[in-house]
C-alpha cells in the first residue's frame, strides 16, 4: 500500500519514520522546496499541494487544524481514505474540507518515529482493522467508539510527551539541585523512564507505589512533598484544559 503523507512538519516525519519500512510513501506540501531532503531520506515522490489530485488514495493528513480548509481547497479528487492526526478537527469538518470515501481520526504523538506512539482513533468502522494495521506499526492503537473520547485521550495520547518531560526536567534539576553534576542527573532520570514503561504495564499505579512506599521512608517523605504542591490535582486539571481547547 501507498501512504500519501500531506504535511512536512515534525509530526508528519515521527509518522513517516515509523512506517518507512512498511508502506510506500509519498508526500505533498505547499513548499514543495520543504521535501527535498525528505525525498531523499525516504526514497519517496514529493509533489506541491496546489491541484494534487488524491483521487483512490490513502491519506495521511498532517497539517496544522487551522489550514484544513485551505488545503481541501487545493486538492481535488476523491480519496479512497482519509487518515488524520488534526488535533479537535471533526469528522464532520474533515468531510466538508476534503473528499473522501472513508474518514478516520488518529491521535498519535512524536514517539511514533521510534514505533512508540500511543494512538487513539475512532471512524468508519469498515477501516478500523486496516487502521490499526497501518498505525500500530508506529506504537500502541486503541479504537474508541466516539470523538469525544479521542478529544479526551489527546491530553495524554498526543500532549503526553510534553507533559512528561515537565516532570523529568524537574526530576534532574532536583537531583542537580542536591548536588549530583548535570551529566549523571540526565543519565539517572532517563534510566528510570526507561525502566518505568514494562512497570507501568503490568501493574496498577496505587500498587507500585504501595510496594516502593515503606514507613517514613524517602519515598513517603517525596510523596508527600508532591501532595502538598497539589501535582496530582495539577495534572488532572492538565487533561481537563487540554480538552477544552479540542472543544472550540
Amino acid at each position: 500500500m501507498t501512504l500519501t503523507i500531506i504535511g512536512p512538519g515534525s509530526m508528519a516525519m515521527a509518522i513517516a519514520e515509523g512506517l518507512k519500512d512498511s508502506y510506500t510513501l509519498e508526500f505533498v506540501a505547499r513548499d514543495i522546496s520543504k521535501l527535498e531532503s525528505i525525498k531523499e531520506t525516504f526514497s519517496a515522490e514529493i509533489y506541491p499541494l496546489d491541484g494534487f489530485d488524491i483521487t483512490g488514495k490513502n491519506i495521511i493528513l498532517a497539517v496544522k487544524p487551522y489550514a484544513l480548509e485551505n488545503v481541501g481547497k487545493q486538492l481535488k479528487g476523491k480519496a479512497n481514505t482519509l487518515y488524520s492526526v488534526l488535533a479537535g478537527s471533526t469528522i464532520d469538518a474533515l468531510r466538508h474540507s476534503i473528499d473522501a470515501e472513508n474518514v478516520v481520526r488518529i491521535m498519535p504523538n512524536v514517539a511514533a518515529k521510534f514505533g512508540a506512539s500511543t494512538n487513539v482513533m475512532s471512524g468508519d468502522e469498515s477501516k478500523k482493522k486496516e487502521a490499526l494495521a497501518i498505525f500500530s506499526k508506529i506504537g500502541d492503537t486503541f479504537w474508541v467508539s466516539s470523538e469525544k473520547e479521542i478529544d479526551i485521550a489527546t491530553a495524554i495520547a498526543g500532549s503526553g510527551p510534553a507533559l512528561l518531560t515537565l516532570v523529568a526536567e524537574a526530576m534532574m534539576d532536583g537531583l542537580v539541585k542536591e548536588g549530583m553534576k548535570r551529566p549523571d542527573a540526565i543519565g539517572v532520570t532517563n534510566s528510570l523512564f526507561k525502566g518505568f514503561a514494562p512497570l507501568i504495564a503490568s501493574e496498577h499505579p496505587a500498587i507500585i507505589k504501595d510496594s516502593v512506599m515503606s514507613p517514613g521512608g524517602t519515598t513517603a517523605a517525596a510523596y508527600a512533598a508532591l501532595e502538598e504542591g497539589a501535582v496530582r490535582s495539577s495534572f488532572i486539571k492538565a487533561v481537563g484544559e487540554a480538552f477544552k481547547v479540542t472543544q472550540r
